[in-house]
């Protein structure tokens, strides 16, 4: 059926429901739909050209007693028996089916995997998710795995499960699989490894299903989880916070290195932090100015859409992390570096850049709708920031602390706090924790880990 009539039709049922769907729709998409149905395992793929390997997926999935659905996600457009059609997934590309099987095969599967990512985000009761393709089967559902909660199942068979798998997995628990032979076409070496791949995925799914009920009954006596973002350089401060809150909160420190930021934001969305101690902010700077450790332009984003009680502060927002000298651009010379380690290279923020990263930060801040106390230490944003330090700079930590104050709309609710501390002495480890725990011991603002 061609992608427009559907469309179409799609347009005249909602428009008579519209009013009953606003009516009864919870107010966020992850509140829709709790438990409608039996658990269920989704094998996706491109059904065009890994039809008979899913379907073999699919069977020993459901032969194992889990309810199984076969997800199309091919771009090119032929009909093909399976629970869930390529037409059906496309309609939730926010251009609609059409934006979706076009000429253009790279757009085609960027859409395809936007649509996928939308429409799995809707379903219920999903408590695995399996796919088995190359590089496009791969690109096409990992945006979606990255985007189902912390814990969900996720295992991708691929043949390029064996280079650099992290433009798939990002900050998610995705599993990746090599299938030694290309996945085309079922043979002596294909079944062993799919098979496996399928097998995996039962033995996590079951475990976790097992564990359910047991889990159920510990979360009253479960610490709720908080989120901790550290760095070398401010260390110190981050272990004084967690042994203070030691007892109360089951403490999740997390590197500031690009990737943890974003696994510890992960969590946010997934529901599983009670809240959050931003100490360690850094990975802005190297997002503004092209630093090995960069954060991505949704920083913040989790706790801006959960409204999670946050505590931040700008720990190591005075350096821009490189590798080895050698491969600091050449924009950057002359500037003043510390040497870390041999792979590791430290340059200085300037008062610019930091007026810079104070706006950026800021607009963030305002974002967050949820109890805010945001930290700033003048005696210092990390271990290298202080006197007799090679990072001291007074000028520098002050354009930042004043682009923070002129942009930062403070309210009961958002509020900038300013010490006259270094950031690891223990007199600011204390405020933090004081903080912290006027926040989440508010009324409805506790949130214990819920999956």
């Amino acid at each position: 059926m061609p992608i427009a009539r559907i469309e179409s039709g799609a347009r005249t049922l909602s428009a008579g429901v519209l009013r009953l769907q606003e009516a009864v729709r919870p107010r966020r998409d992850t509140e829709a739909a709790r438990s409608s149905g039996p658990p269920t395992v989704l094998v996706v793929g491109t059904l065009d050209t890994k039809g008979e390997e899913l379907r073999f997926i699919r069977d020993i999935v459901a032969g194992s007693g889990l309810r199984a659905r076969l997800v199309d996600v091919s771009t090119s457009g032929r009909p093909s028996s399976c629970d869930v059609s390529a037409q059906e997934i496309a309609l939730n590309h926010a251009r609609g089916g059409g934006a979706v099987f076009g000429q253009d095969r790279g757009a085609s599967v960027t859409a395809m995997a936007e649509a996928f990512a939308n429409w799995l985000r809707r379903q219920a009761d999903i408590v695995g998710v399996i796919c088995a393709g190359g590089s496009g089967g791969a690109s096409l559902v990992a945006p979606g795995m990255r985007a189902l909660p912390i814990g969900v199942p996720k295992l991708i068979v691929s043949s390029v499960a064996s280079g650099d798998v992290a433009p798939y997995v990002g900050p998610a628990d995705i599993t990746m699989m090599y299938s030694v032979t290309d996945v085309q076409g079922l043979n002596s070496i294909s079944r062993q490894v799919l098979a496996n791949g399928a097998n995996a995925l039962v033995g996590m799914v079951k475990a976790r299903l097992d564990a359910r009920a047991a889990t159920a009954r510990e979360l009253s006596t479960n610490l709720p989880a908080v989120g901790l973002t550290m760095f070398g350089v401010t260390t110190p401060a981050v272990q004084q916070i967690a042994a203070a809150l030691r007892g109360e909160y089951e403490c999740l420190v997390f590197h500031a290195t690009g990737v943890g930021g974003r696994s510890m934001e992960k969590l946010v969305d997934s529901g599983l932090l009670a809240g959050v101690i931003d100490l360690t902010t850094t990975e802005v700077c190297d997002l503004l100015m092209g630093g090995v450790f960069p954060a991505t332009a949704d920083r913040f984003g989790a706790v801006i859409r959960s409204r999670a009680p946050y505590v931040g502060s700008v720990g190591a927002l005075d350096m821009v992390n490189f590798g080895s000298p050698d491969t600091i651009p050449e924009r950057y010379a002359g500037r003043k570096l510390h040497v870390h380690n041999p792979q590791v290279t430290l340059m200085r923020t300037t008062a610019e850049e930091n007026d810079r990263i104070g706006r950026w930060i800021g607009e963030r801040l305002n974002a967050m709708d949820g109890p805010v106390r945001f930290f700033l230490p003048e005696g210092g944003v990390s271990a290298l920031d202080a006197p007799g330090q090679p990072f001291w700079d007074p000028e520098a930590d002050a354009a930042l602390f004043r682009a923070l104050d002129r942009t930062v709309r403070q309210t009961s609710n958002r509020q900038l706090i300013r010490l006259k501390r270094n950031i690891n002495e223990g007199e600011f480890a204390v405020a933090i924790v004081a903080a912290f725990r006027s926040l989440i011991g508010r009324p409805g603002t506790r949130r214990r880990m819920a999956r």
